[in-house]
């Protein structure tokens, strides 16, 4: 053999070498990234799974938030209602003189100079102190504003009861 050739063996023994060497690595390394692909896979779904449990704990939440929230408004309005309602029916015996509304006097009271008389007469059935009518007008705005105020605490109650569901 001539040096050529034996140079040429050399070279081609290195390069079968290096190239068995590279598909070693190659195989490896491969295996390698496959081991952690799977493993990158098993966590992402394990993430995944994690994830959906939260959506669906959270949807379940609101969903039954959602419910004693609608609840609650159903109560408000029937609470508001009825008391709408109770106030109209007033305002109508009020009206028709079924009821009359009437404040206590103060019989120790010389600077009010009503001369109501303090004794009931045969007439009435008022077995209390002394009494004054009011003007039915007067009557109606009254009951109109204890309407407004009973809406309003209604609408309060209401407004806490929403915040204490939402703080829970």
């Amino acid at each position: 053999m001539t040096p050529g050739q034996i140079l040429a063996a050399i070279l081609l023994a290195m390069a079968i070498s290096a190239a068995s060497i590279w598909k070693v690595q190659d195989w490896r390394y491969g295996g390698k990234l496959a081991t952690q692909a799977g493993q990158f896979q098993t966590d992402l779904g394990m993430i995944s799974a994690v994830a959906a449990k939260q959506a669906r704990d959270d949807t379940g939440r609101r969903l039954t938030l959602e419910r004693q929230l609608a609840g609650q408004d159903q109560e408000h309005s029937r609470e508001l209602s009825d008391a709408q309602r109770n106030q109209a029916r007033l305002r109508d015996q009020l009206a028709t003189a079924d009821v009359r509304l009437s404040v206590l006097l103060d019989a120790t009271d010389s600077a009010s100079g009503c001369n109501v008389p303090s004794a009931t007469g045969t007439v009435g059935v008022v077995h209390a102190a002394r009494r004054a009518q009011l003007d039915p007008a007067h009557a109606q705005r009254i009951i109109a504003i204890s309407d407004t105020g009973d809406q309003g605490l209604i609408a309060l109650r209401a407004c806490q009861t929403y915040v204490k569901e939402l703080q829970k």
